[in-house]
């Protein structure tokens, strides 16, 4: 009775406690890293998923800029004997860049401050690999690139020195990658608890057209990247109804971001 109750009310707490998170934020990686052990049937087999990730994070050009995405994506997955898998995800995105129009020009004013866009397609490859050690303790580890398919565009208005202007702010080839350590614990019920560090890269070419001279990113192409390589993640992996599991996660690295994804073991 007791291995039934505890994975039901672990959920719900989870999931309160998301909630509240995602709440308390304003609100960018591309889905969840997940618990090292693969969720793939032991004799190999395909499991799916789909998922929501927030995440915001800090790039910088010549300042520092916050950046914040929202990302609904599907999964596919095929591994075997609780050891390996290999994923793809195709997915949709939103882009919002802080403060990316205010002038440092007192002679250029801009309509509005913050960059934003709706969505665009991206992709994700990975691959995660575990070892047991005993029945309730393993140790993992992981790597995925992702790529947004399309650019980012807005259109930002505004004057220069009373004559007014038009001008295009484009994110391109935005790409990320990410690698990491995990170790896991598996309480009653086969729920599973995992955390661990994780090192990543992601960078974009950004330019304005035409120059404005005041703001940013002017003069071409500019890399726009996170100066930041380290993180921490954590999250639970919470079996439901036969097949169907779970999977609720948290990162930090300069920015806290979360995400939640059910799955499906064929």
């Amino acid at each position: 009775m007791l291995k039934n109750v505890l994975p039901k009310r672990l959920a719900v707490f989870i999931l309160t406690a998301l909630f509240v998170i995602v709440w308390s934020h304003p609100a960018r990686a591309a889905g969840l890293f997940g618990a090292p052990q693969t969720l793939s049937a032991q004799t190999g087999g395909l499991n799916t998923a789909v998922g929501y990730m927030y995440h915001e994070d800090v790039y910088e050009n010549d300042l520092r800029y916050d950046v914040r995405q929202h990302q609904l994506y599907s999964q596919a997955a095929y591994g075997a004997r609780d050891i390996w898998e290999i994923y793809g995800r195709i997915g949709t995105a939103d882009l919002t860049v802080s403060e990316a129009f205010v002038s440092a020009d007192p002679f250029t004013a801009a309509g509005k401050d913050d960059f934003q866009e709706n969505w665009k397609f991206f992709g994700t490859l990975g691959a995660k690999i575990f070892y047991p050690l005993g029945k309730f303790f393993g140790l993992g580890a992981f790597v995925e690139g992702t790529y947004h398919f399309s650019y980012f565009t807005d259109a930002i208005a505004g004057e220069r020195g009373g004559v007014p202007f038009e001008a295009d702010l484009k994110v391109k080839n935005l790409w990320e990658v990410h690698g990491g350590l995990g170790a896991q614990i598996t309480l009653p019920g086969d729920v599973r608890l995992y955390g661990g560090p994780y090192v990543y890269y992601s960078e974009a070419k950004i330019s304005l057209s035409p120059d404005v001279p005041g703001l940013a990113f002017s003069g071409g192409n500019r890399c726009f990247h996170n100066p930041s390589v380290f993180g921490g993640y954590g999250g639970a992996d919470v079996p439901l109804a036969k097949g169907f599991r779970l999977n609720l996660e948290g990162r930090y690295s300069e920015k806290f971001s979360v995400g939640a994804a059910v799955r499906y073991v064929y």
